[in-house]
């Protein structure tokens, strides 16, 4: 790769230095306001512009888009951020991984202080750091250079678990050029100004916001940090009608809520109808919920990604009949291979990451041949068109569209409890944690079975993200032996199939568990 190929290659930081020269005065963030040390939010927000957020990157104050900042500012030092989820508390896991990728130093917030006594890399309080990044002993930033196409420019994990660990995903230069290009065309300006307004989707250590953040700083558009990520549909109205918020983006179980509250509110409606666009993301829209939109006027677009790739395929939108079908974004080089599945014997596509595609992830995570295998399935409607229709392996989303990997939980089920449970499936799909499914091998009794299967399968999960974890006997489910459907060939439990036939037990399983929580 010769010097002038590098020098092509786009990152986070070029974008930003570019729309801090292009958009300096305008607004780049919008946060809410404090008062006292309450982040709650109070109808009000305090303004950063473009020129603030270069200042405050080279120099990581302590605001409130704090984590924007150190990831920015670390990887503005020279350094490769590392980013760790909140959901994977278990501080044993997150030193492994440190250890594999030969971290230099951990940040972390003033409220873990109590978890890392055991880290063996030197460890910063972010708290310390405006202190610390003042002392003029740190000279001055090195100069910003473009990235060689294998240079590891971030390390994200993936948001499901593998045998009890995340796997490392380095993105490379090559891959945040190809990210920063396909951003680029996810968040093309929709508002008439040419300057959007929209919001923070999720957090900055998963792929989908940090995906969109890049795209639209290098639009000059303004985001506004919510006071959590299922923000309510008033401090939706707050934003629109304070903000000027022209385009939402969220997972598809949060706007789904304001799709209920707008079948009951025709001023609601009538907000959600004047945005420019209502981006989801993770979970398929419930058809229902979909024609619904579509039939009320909504801008209504579906971005489907990935961790190992980030966005690959986005919907046609507009309002004919095929304007939720999904195209591979512009640059990519994909095929769609036939496959069938076991479950019903249907024959479907599955995607595929070619080896030439910018955004095909590390070796690490392709076939020998070198093409990355997604898992993901669809059918082609029309030609250069897809519908998603699920995946052909063990991998379930949750409510918050992170992953779980159901079949690791089952095995380590029927490894501690094989005295107990004859056989075992879990479910969850698009809710906020896994339940288990188990066909008795004794007659114990069930209240007694599912504390003691709880017990021992304690040790694995204590090692999950929050989201793959089973932490109640509500969670576990037990049923007569053979009694779950099953494929006619193999006699494998049919998971989607447990999912439906389970669904109002299920429905009322988790809302128990939201009141008692």
């Amino acid at each position: 790769m010769t010097s002038n190929s590098q020098q092509n290659l786009i990152s986070h930081l070029s974008v930003l230095y570019e729309s801090a020269s292009r958009f300096a005065a305008e607004t780049a963030f919008l946060i809410p306001h404090e008062r006292n040390g309450d982040r709650k939010q109070d109808s009000s927000w305090d303004t950063v512009t473009y020129d603030q957020f270069l200042n405050d990157v080279e120099r990581i104050p302590g605001f409130t888009y704090l984590d924007l900042l150190h990831i920015y500012g670390i990887s503005r030092a020279g350094y490769t951020p590392q980013l760790f989820s909140i959901r994977l508390p278990n501080p044993a896991v997150i030193f492994e991984l440190l250890s594999k990728t030969n971290a230099a130093a951990l940040i972390y917030h003033d409220s873990f202080a109590s978890n890392i006594s055991n880290c063996s890399v030197p460890h910063f309080p972010v708290s310390s750091l405006p202190h610390l990044l003042s002392s003029k002993e740190l000279g001055y930033l090195p100069p910003l250079r473009a990235p060689g196409p294998n240079s590891v420019m971030f390390i994200f994990h993936t948001s499901g678990s593998t045998s009890g660990t995340p796997k490392l995903v380095p993105c490379t230069g090559k891959w945040i050029d190809s990210m920063v290009r396909k951003a680029s065309v996810v968040a093309r300006p929709r508002a008439a100004s040419g300057r959007d307004v929209t919001v923070w989707m999720g957090s900055l250590c998963h792929i989908a916001q940090s995906f969109m953040m890049i795209g639209f700083l290098r639009h000059g558009s303004c985001t506004i940090q919510p006071s959590q990520i299922a923000f309510s549909s008033d401090e939706l109205q707050n934003m629109v009608h304070r903000c000027g918020l022209n385009r939402l983006n969220q997972f598809s179980t949060f706007i789904s809520s304001h799709f209920r509250k707008a079948r009951e509110n025709p001023k609601f409606l009538v907000d959600l109808q004047m945005l420019d666009s209502i981006l989801y993301s993770g979970l398929p829209m419930p058809q229902e919920e979909e024609d619904w939109a579509y039939k009320n006027g909504l801008k209504l677009s579906n971005i489907f990604g990935s961790t190992e790739v980030g966005g690959m395929m986005v919907s046609i939108d507009g309002a004919g009949s095929d304007a939720a079908l999904l195209r591979p974004l512009p640059g990519t080089a994909y095929m769609f291979e036939p496959t069938v599945t076991e479950d019903n014997g249907r024959q479907f596509l599955e995607l595929i990451i070619l080896p030439e595609s910018p955004d095909c992830p590390v070796e690490s995570f392709r076939q020998k041949d070198g093409k990355f295998r997604t898992g993901d399935l669809f059918m082609e409607i029309k030609p250069g068109c897809y519908k998603f229709c699920g995946r052909n392996d063990d991998w379930i989303k949750s409510e918050n569209s992170l992953r779980c990997d159901t079949r690791a939980i089952e095995e380590n089920v029927l490894q501690v409890c094989g005295d107990l449970v004859d056989s075992c499936i879990v479910v969850g799909t698009g809710r906020p944690s896994p339940a288990l499914f188990v066909e008795t091998a004794s007659n114990i009794d069930h209240e007694q079975l599912k504390r003691t299967i709880l017990e021992r399968i304690q040790p694995f999960h204590s090692r999950l993200y929050l989201h793959e974890r089973i932490t109640s006997t509500s969670l576990v489910i037990a049923v007569p032996p053979s009694s779950l459907p099953r494929t006619a060939t193999k006699g494998n439990i049919r998971r989607q199939t447990v999912e439906v036939a389970y669904r109002a037990l299920l429905d009322n399983v988790y809302q128990d568990i939201k009141v008692l929580g």
